[in-house]
């Protein structure tokens, strides 16, 4: 008879990053997801990050997402299924002084700020 382990996958999180910029944090996924990276675009020409947990039907697939009816950026979610497998190229444990330069990009691609 098999045991489930107490704790799930540990995963590498990043609600969102720009460019090579990514803040991470660890988390823990739910039973039934895996660790994904996603990588997109918004507006056509900034490159996004995003990694985290993803319920495992969600992965590899790309998503939309719209705000006030127009495309706002696409990402594509590539899933791992290993502890912290989703570090990627091009991620980085970056100083909380990037964040008030990452938070007015997004408020500039959502329309935030004028």
């Amino acid at each position: 008879m098999l045991f489930a382990q107490g704790w799930g996958l540990r995963c590498y999180k990043c609600n969102i990053g720009f460019w090579n910029m990514c803040i991470t944090t660890t988390t823990s996924c739910s039973p039934g997801q895996s660790c994904f990276n996603g990588v997109g675009k918004a507006v056509q020409h900034i490159d996004l990050k995003m990694k985290g947990c993803l319920k495992n039907e969600d992965c590899d697939a790309v998503s939309t997402v719209d705000f006030l009816g127009n495309t706002t950026y696409y990402m594509n979610k590539t899933c791992c299924a290993t502890d912290l497998c989703n570090m990627a190229p091009g991620s980085s444990h970056l100083p909380l002084l990037s964040l008030p330069a990452t938070l007015f990009v997004f408020a500039q691609l959502t329309g935030v700020l004028l």
